[in-house]
Parts: C-alpha cells; sequence; structure tokens
C-alpha cells in the first residue's frame, strides 16, 4: 500500500493511493497515519481490507500532500553509509554505523519549502531511503527479526549545513536539525511493496542538473543491519525513522566553489517506488 497524509499543515487527513492511482480517502476508517495506527497488530490489515472493500476518492487538485507520517517518535540517522559518498569526502570507511538523531519537528511535506537557515553558507543536500518501523524492536539477533519490524519505507531529504555540522564543534547534530531540514513522503510504502530495499535506485536533481544518481546496494551497513545495530543501543518503536544515508553526489564532495543551496534552488529527489519530492529554498 502506499499511504499518504493530505491537506494544510497541522490538518492533514489520511490517505491511500490505489493500484491505478487514484487518491482515496481513509479518514473514515483511521483517524490518521501515525505511531498509534502502527503499533496496532492488525493496523494494516485493516487499512487493507478498506481498500478491497472500496474507499471513496478524493480530487488531488491542489491538495498539498503532507509528511506520510504523524509525529514520528524519532528520527535515528546513518552517517556515511555509501561506499561512493565515502570515496567522494576521502572518508575512511567505518568500521560500525555512525549515528545521529534528527529531530521530529525537522519534518515538513516532500513538496514544502526547506528554509536556508540564517548565517548559512553550507546547505547541502542528500537523498536518503527512511524505513519506518512497525513492531517494538529491542535486541534483535537476526537480520531476518529486523526486516519483520519495519513497517514500510519512504523517501527522505536529510538536509545538512555542513559548517554547522563539522566547523563549529561538537557533534553533528546542529548541522540537521535547522527547521524544515527533513521532507518526508509523498508516500509511506509498505514493506510487502519492497521486497528487497538494498535495490533501490536514489536520484537528485538541483535546478534540474542530475547531482546524485546511486543505488542502495552501495550502502556499506545494509537496512535489516542497521535495524539490528540500532536495537542493540535503543528501543524503536512503531513510528520511529530510520535515515539510512545518502549515495556519492552532496555538494560537500564537489570541488571548490562547492554548489551549495541558496534562496530561489529547486531540488527534487526520488526513490524507485517511493515516489518523488520537490522543495523549493527559502531564507529563514
Amino acid at each position: 500500500m502506499k499511504l499518504l497524509r493530505v491537506g494544510p499543515p497541522g490538518a492533514e487527513r489520511p490517505a491511500l493511493l490505489d493500484g491505478n492511482g487514484t487518491l482515496r480517502d481513509l479518514s473514515g476508517v483511521v483517524p490518521d497515519i501515525g505511531p498509534a495506527l502502527l503499533a496496532e497488530p492488525d493496523g494494516l490489515d485493516r487499512v487493507r481490507a478498506a481498500a478491497d472493500a472500496g474507499l471513496p476518492g478524493l480530487d488531488p487538485a491542489g491538495l498539498r500532500v503532507g509528511p506520510p507520517l504523524s509525529r514520528p517518535g524519532k528520527i535515528v540517522c546513518i552517517g556515511l553509509n555509501y561506499h561512493d559518498h565515502a570515496r567522494e569526502t576521502g572518508a575512511a570507511v567505518p568500521g560500525e554505523p555512525i549515528l545521529f538523531m534528527k529531530a521530529p519537528d525537522t519534518v515538513v511535506g516532500p513538496h514544502d519549502h526547506v528554509l536556508v537557515p540564517r548565517g548559512s553558507e553550507k546547505t547541502d543536500w542528500e537523498v536518503e531511503l527512511a524505513v519506518v518501523i512497525g513492531r517494538t524492536a529491542r535486541y534483535l539477533e537476526t537480520h531476518e527479526e529486523a526486516l519483520a519490524h519495519i513497517a514500510g519505507y519512504a523517501v527522505a531529504h536529510d538536509v545538512s549545513e555542513r559548517a554547522f555540522q563539522i566547523e563549529r564543534g561538537g557533534q553533528w547534530d546542529k548541522g540537521k536539525n535547522c527547521e524544515t531540514f527533513n521532507p518526508l513522503g509523498p508516500w509511506l510504502v509498505t514493506a510487502d511493496e519492497v521486497p528487497d530495499p538494498q535495490a533501490l535506485s536514489l536520484k537528485l536533481w538541483v535546478n534540474g542538473d542530475l547531482k546524485q544518481d546511486g543505488t542502495t546496494a552501495e550502502m556499506i551497513f545494509p537496512v535489516a543491519e542497521i535495524v539490528r545495530y540500532l536495537s542493540r543501543f535503543m528501543t524503536l518503536y512503531p513510528g520511529d525513522v530510520i535515515n539510512t544515508g545518502t549515495p556519492a553526489g552532496v555538494a560537500l564532495g564537489h570541488p571548490e566553489p562547492k554548489p551549495y543551496l541558496r534562496a530561489g534552488d529547486v531540488v527534487e529527489l526520488e526513490i524507485d517506488g517511493l515516489g518523488r519530492q520537490r522543495q523549493e529554498l527559502k531564507d529563514a
């Protein structure tokens, strides 16, 4: 299933995109798409049964697409997780996953504006595969267990301010948590529609120029290992999101002068089967 939320910020309604590309209203079935629904043992099955029985249509004209998940619990991110990205930045391949966190309030819709922070000179782009947890996970032992705890996948844009992240001391978090720095969506695609998360193409364009053209096959730590590994250090709950890293092609990896983002730039990104995003940059 392709689940989404449509409507004004803070007043989105749950919806579903059916196999014919028709937008369907889920508000008569569930109040929202979020941690509470994913935590229900049969929550997604209930939605699937309602979709099979027939749902009223929605006119998509002029309808904003919001984040596909309401109020994610936490956003855990994996840094430097693609072999080609490590090569382009001259970084050593990490022996264990590099972890940092993003606040849930960085999440915006896939077509909402992204704000360039005040004082920023190095705002960068990163297309990423987002994993959405569907079952409470703690101390998982196997990759099979890890995959069984995933509800679905989405496109994430892990926007980053490199000077804040790298040059200002401390941890990476202050270059990752600026307002609007995690567009998510357009859809939450349930795990049954993604049989192999390591066989997905990721692409990102800036002002129409292709900047990132990668594949999840280049991940240093694959999705199943990331979920298993994280469950050894923290409990993962339904509605938690994991951003799994970005392939080569970010501005940081370009020669000088690096083409960092400015107000007025347009970023578009997509992942096979998970949809497409488009954001215009504005000054904060």
